[in-house]
């Protein structure tokens, strides 16, 4: 395993040698100490690397990852897992704002809370939180899984497209054109398999389902003045 402390070393020196993995792909065992809520770590990989990072972080961890398995053992800072596009990435505590947004494709797994707008404009990606997701989570979600095994805030899944979203506890309100939808068997099976990718024991049958209404991203003309 390959370890690079960050009170020594500098952040452009870490993501230099983590991005060279893409080239090599060596050194496929990596530990990040001294983390001190610095941003940006591990941002841009592109190889099916393992990067555990003692501590928590600053905004920005993990985005733009593809292949490779970041898993944060603290909490995280806004825009964790941004435009992620494959691979994992892990949380162990909670996550700021905007957690896995514009994510294209992968899976982000929050064993805390999530704060406001976790998965916006999500495409793809796989998001499940242990704990309790902020309002305008989902906003303009639109394709992926968002699972949140506690309650949901104000205005979730506003405007959303065709992403899905999976809810344990309550929902303080729906934003515009989210509506509760039919949890059929194959949507518990889809669920089931998401809960054990992100190492969660709860039952998919405890779930309620919601998504578009599919009214208000299609043109109407009685909408038009």
């Amino acid at each position: 395993m390959q370890t690079y402390d960050l009170e020594s070393g500098d952040l452009r020196g870490l993501n230099a040698s983590l991005h060279a993995q893409a080239e090599t792909t060596n050194q496929t065992a990596w530990e990040v100490v001294n983390p001190r809520g610095s941003h940006a770590i591990a941002v841009g990989l592109d190889a099916p690397i393992e990067v555990n990072v003692k501590g928590s972080t600053g905004y920005y961890c993990a985005g733009m990852n593809k292949q490779a398995t970041v898993h944060i053992h603290g909490s995280a800072g806004p825009g964790v897992a941004e435009n992620m596009m494959s691979g994992t990435v892990i949380v162990d505590g909670d996550a700021s704002q905007y957690a896995g947004a514009t994510g294209n494709g992968g899976t982000l797994v929050i064993k805390g809370n999530a704060s406001s707008r976790c998965g916006i404009s999500m495409k793809g990606i796989d998001i499940v939180v242990h704990g309790d997701v902020g309002h305008m989570s989902a906003f303009m979600a639109q394709s992926g899984n968002l699972v949140v095994c506690g309650d949901a805030g104000d205005a979730l899944g506003d405007s959303i497209y065709e992403a899905r979203l999976f809810v344990r506890g309550s929902v303080k309100s729906l934003g515009a054109d989210c509506v509760e939808k039919e949890m059929r068997s194959e949507h518990i099976d889809l669920l089931r398999d998401l809960l054990a990718r992100g190492g969660c024991d709860a039952k998919p049958e405890e779930f309620k389902r919601y998504g578009s209404a599919r009214q208000l991203y299609n043109f109407k003309i009685d909408n038009a003045y």
